[in-house]
């Protein structure tokens, strides 16, 4: 650094100075020059410091250490306008330095540097204060106090400056400021939106750029907007994208538009003027990718209005976009398929890509760009939607086997949404088929452990929509899916423990599925659910319910009570009540326990069950065949008015029997076993006793033959019966006949069915009795048989559990003798079946005598 400047010396004669000059070549000594109270001085030093810190960052690092802010600032208020003017030009240039910034900050010399844009000041004033104030402008603290000191104003009269520089530095510092939100809206007071738009019409490219830069963020405020339509700023715009010359404009332009897009009326006056249909040629066939996709970025800002889609559409724009989603470039598809997923919600489009653009969508999906993938899945999701139409053009192109894979992404989104379109596809039945053809279940389990919400709902709602039969519930459960479903229960938020609920509802149709759901404490946790208002939705109340519907077994020994809708069928066994807080054992778990004095279990089964290495029985997993064996097909019997409709189990005849015991062999049997085969079939025919390795082998359930036996005989005897009444009497005495004929009650103390059972558990060597061994019953005994019989032949009753082993049915008849004033048949009246003491009599529901059979 060097520069020369004039000292005085003392003439000790005369006593005034001679001019001395002195040449410095060190930084430091021109600082402390700073100091000086001379003018001139003042006004060299700071013109050597300007020309010194031109020449880069570290000569204005090397002026900071030594100090020269501080008096530097002190300039900014100089008399001397020179000394003025060179101060702010050292600001201007210093400013750019971060390092420099932070110290100005804590001077806080903006108000100084501010006070430098008044209009009586020298336009190069103007130019570097502007400068400085562009270069702090971009920390927040700095926009903020250029705000407060009211620096705005000043900026916005000098866009009007004749000198490019400046109007190219108050435009910078503007953008700058009206990235924050109060400075946006002191635009509108400072009418600011004209004199921007003047910038455009200069020749400096740089200068309209930033014009177009701070109308692209100010027009982001809707009452800007208003002004900006005012101002004829669109048309302006257009004006822009019509001149080739423009083109490194374009893409601004087509930004400023896009936010203009989303105003109705602005939307509907560049509609008029027929800028909307140069807009959508331009996007068509824009040379350039950018300006391609900014064009099409600016139609999908005015799509996600209703009354813009409307405008939209009439102009055909979906022609314009199927075009576009061809496009080479990834952001224009992405572009497009943005825009076609807000165009769907319009209806007319909607059914235009019914025939075009679903195929083009589809082909998206294989494309290796995830951002291009999850916008064409959001497209197909938005355009399958209540929509069968379009459902069943994105299976016929394809669509499945992508959209399967996709649900193994790594973003989220595009799981959401490819579970989305699945869940729409497969309100159709043959939609639903090809999805779970294609390993559907499986693909879905890596969505329902994802540990985003919004994946974890979607995943469920797909599962509830895609498990409607047999085998898709089978392929889940051996995909481990239910215990994922079961955990998604405990779920916080509410659209995941309601979309779970809703899956958990479906696979429990089966009721192999229902038993294991429960294992997996289904039940538990919705019941858990239920007792929360806040927690508690339709679907998991119609969940509880519906796992309780397919494993009476456990409904019956929660409740103690099963209704006349709830059939018993095979496989059922009563347990006894079930305490708070206990789960109820399998079957299987309670067959392979060693006998006890504990109470046995009573099991209704008269079904061979063909064991299998992958599947279990209903009272442990999954029955033999992998379907629910509800036997629920047959000849419907309708009782009263209003009650339900019982159904015949398919066959009921010895033919169905292909099992007698409680453990098969894994292999035939030859030699003993087939001797041991003969001779029990001369003997009474009683389940075979386990053996000490049954842990070896494969547990079955009993076939009860004497159940058989029983429902053939009722199917003869009680069945053709035409009148209720007498058909509930007769087989109310078989019932009691079967378990040890009527007993009265002085003589209860004397009827020893504790005694009877106990040898029967020891016969068994097993803690299960089939209810056919039983030929000494109390009131439960008696009660579940009469239930299990009336179900089979269409009788509807119902099972209640009692204190003290108390059990028994009511029924529901009606009295055509008492008929009213109009002829009318009164409304069924309900009674308790006699099954011990009078078999075959009836009593009313409230009577002393119904009290005392139940209580006593």
């Amino acid at each position: 650094m060097s520069t020369r400047y004039v000292c005085g010396r003392i003439h000790r004669l005369q006593e005034k100075f001679d001019p001395l000059t002195i040449e410095s070549k060190k930084a430091a000594t021109v600082v402390l020059m700073l100091n000086s109270t001379e003018e001139e001085i003042l006004a060299k030093a700071c013109e050597a410091i300007y020309k010194f810190a031109l020449k880069g960052e570290e000569n204005k690092a090397t002026l900071l250490e030594l100090g020269a802010m501080e008096p530097l600032t002190k300039l900014l208020k100089h008399e001397d306008k020179i000394v003025r003017r060179n101060a702010t030009m050292i600001f201007g240039i210093l400013a750019s330095n971060n390092d420099v910034k932070k110290v100005l900050r804590e001077l806080d010399i903006l108000s100084s540097i501010i006070a430098q844009l008044a209009p009586e000041e020298e336009v190069v004033i103007h130019e570097f204060a502007s400068l400085c104030l562009a270069n702090m402008s971009v920390e927040y603290t700095s926009k903020v106090q250029i705000f407060e000191y009211g620096g705005m104003e000043p900026l916005v009269r000098l866009l009007g400056s004749p000198d490019p520089d400046v109007k190219k530095n108050s435009i910078e510092c503007l953008y700058n400021l009206v990235q924050d939100y109060h400075c946006r809206m002191a635009i509108q007071d400072l009418s600011a939106i004209p004199p921007i738009l003047e910038l455009l019409k200069s020749e400096f490219p740089i200068i309209q750029l930033l014009a177009l830069k701070t109308l692209e963020v100010v027009t982001s405020d809707r009452e800007s907007r208003l002004l900006f339509r005012d101002a004829q700023g669109p048309e302006q715009m257009l004006k822009i994208l019509e001149t080739k010359e423009f083109n490194d404009l374009h893409a601004e332009a087509l930004n400023v538009i896009a936010n203009c897009l989303e105003d109705v009326d602005t939307m509907v006056q560049i509609q008029q003027a027929g800028g909307l249909k140069k807009l959508l040629t331009f996007a068509e066939n824009a040379v350039f990718p950018e300006i391609q996709k900014n064009a099409t970025r600016a139609i999908s800002r005015a799509a996600y209005d209703p009354e813009n889609r409307k405008v939209l559409h009439d102009q055909g724009v979906e022609k314009c976009l199927i075009t576009l989603l061809g496009a080479e470039n990834d952001g224009t598809k992405v572009a497009a398929a943005k825009v076609i997923s807000a165009m769907s919600e319009n209806i007319g489009s909607k059914e235009y890509f019914n025939t075009e653009g679903i195929p083009q969508i589809v082909q998206l999906l294989k494309n290796e760009n995830d951002d291009v993938k999850e916008a064409a899945s959001q497209a197909l999701a938005n355009l399958t939607t209540a929509n069968a139409v379009n459902a069943n053009a994105a299976a016929e192109a394809d669509a499945i086997e992508p959209l399967i894979n996709m649900l193994g992404s790594s973003r989220d989104d595009n799981v959401a949404n490819a579970a989305t379109v699945l869940t729409n596809m497969a309100t159709q039945e043959n939609l639903r088929q090809m999805i779970q053809n294609q390993n559907f279940m499986r693909a879905i389990i890596m969505p329902l452990n994802n540990s985003n919400p919004m994946v974890q709902s979607k995943a469920a709602l797909t599962v509830a929509a895609i498990a409607c039969d047999t085998d898709a519930r089978n392929e889940l459960r051996i995909a481990n899916g239910l215990e994922r479903l079961v955990e998604l229960l405990h779920s916080n938020n509410e659209e995941v423990r309601r979309n779970a609920s809703w899956a958990v509802m479906v696979c429990a149709t089966d009721e192999p599925i229902a038993v294991e759901l429960c294992k997996l404490g289904a039940l538990d946790i919705l019941q858990e659910i239920n007792k929360s208002l806040k927690r508690k939705n339709n679907f998991s109340e119609a969940a509880y319910n519906r796992l309780l519907h397919n494993n009476l077994s456990l409904k019956y020994c929660m409740n103690g009570y099963l209704s006349s809708n709830d059939l018993i069928t095979d496989v059922f066994y009563d347990a006894g009540r079930l305490n708070p807080g206990t789960k109820l054992l399998s079957l299987k778990e309670f067959a392979l326990q060693e006998p006890s004095d504990r109470r046995a279990i009573i099991l209704i089964n008269c079904k061979a069950a063909i064991p299998s290495p992958h599947h279990s029985t209903p009272g442990d997993k999954l029955s033999a065949s992998g379907r629910s064996s509800t036997g629920r097909k047959g000849t419907k019997l309708s009782l009263v008015a209003g009650s339900p409709t019982e159904e015949k189990p398919e066959s009921t005849g010895p033919a169905s029997i292909t099992s007698k015991s409680f453990i098969k062999e894994k292999g035939s049997r030859k030699g003993k076993g087939r001797k041991e085969e003969e001779k029990k079939e001369e003997e009474e025919i009683l389940p075979t006793k386990m053996t000490d390795s049954v842990a070896e082998k494969e547990w079955c359930p009993p076939i009860d033959q004497d159940f058989l036996n029983y429902i053939s005989e009722v199917s003869k005897t009680v069945l053709p019966i035409a009148d209720l009444m007498e058909q509930i009497e007769a087989l109310a005495k078989f019932v009691s006949a079967k378990m040890g004929g009527p007993v009265s009650q002085e003589q209860m103390h004397e009827f020893t069915w504790e005694h009877h059972i106990s040898e029967v558990q020891f016969k068994l060597k097993s803690n299960v009795v089939p209810i056919g061994c039983i030929k000494k019953g109390t009131f439960f005994h008696r009660a579940l048989l009469f239930k299990a019989l009336s179900d089979k032949i269409g009788i509807g009753s119902t099972l209640v559990r009692g204190e003290y082993n108390r059990a028994w049915n009511e029924v529901k008849l009606i009295d055509e003798t008492n008929r009213g004033v109009t002829g009318l048949l009164p409304p069924p009246e309900k009674f308790i079946v006699d099954l011990m003491y009078e078999p075959g009599s009836l009593m009313k529901i409230r009577s002393r005598e119904a009290e005392h059979y139940r209580f006593l």
